[in-house]
């Protein structure tokens, strides 16, 4: 098993860490060559999804990426590529890659300086931790959109299909068990 990570901006090394960490072997995305690498699954960092947004799509990766994702392949999305995922953005006319049936909203929990850490619940497995770095608020689902996590009524992670989609960070730290999740449930 092979899982590619976007590595255009964005902490991409930390999700890499945890893959790692689980004897997963990880490929790096950064030019559109390198989607000729034979992988199984896609992680979309955290990071800037202006940013990310516009990379894909200067370099020419943008559809084939997109085009991947509704055939199936698995993705993991966290804070800024749930962001790309969505198919609305609540407080911005772009979207992005729209593979995901969920509306968006960019730093709900306010500035750099409102981030946060907690634990929580994710898919039946207690005590995750979870870190809000100007996190996104995930505001409505489409019927096949299931609901994984919340935090205090807000929805912080959902699965459609083959994404997986949270607006927290569960790879910053060694706590693997998200990860571990993506690989059972989704590969």
């Amino acid at each position: 098993m092979r899982i590619a990570v976007l590595a255009l901006q964005g902490d991409f090394a930390e999700h890499e860490a945890i893959f790692h960490r689980l004897n997963v072997q990880t490929c790096q995305l950064r030019q559109k060559s390198d989607l000729a690498q034979p992988f199984d699954a896609l992680v979309l960092p955290g990071g800037e999804s202006t940013v990310q947004g516009k990379l894909l799509r200067e370099l020419d990766m943008f559809d084939e990426i997109r085009s991947r994702i509704q055939n199936g392949l698995p993705v993991m999305a966290t804070c800024a590529g749930s962001i790309l995922l969505a198919q609305q953005l609540l407080d911005d006319t772009t979207v992005h890659l729209g593979t995901m049936g969920i509306s968006i909203r960019r730093n709900a929990y306010g500035r750099q300086l409102s981030s946060f850490h907690t634990v929580g619940k994710f898919a039946g497995i207690d005590d995750v931790p979870m870190s809000f770095i100007r996190a996104p608020q995930i505001e409505f689902c489409a019927p096949g959109v299931e609901v994984l996590a919340e935090h205090e009524g807000r929805i912080t992670a959902v699965r459609q299909g083959n994404q997986l989609a949270m607006t927290f960070h569960p790879e910053l730290g060694s706590d693997c068990r998200v990860a571990e999740y993506f690989i059972k449930e989704m590969l």
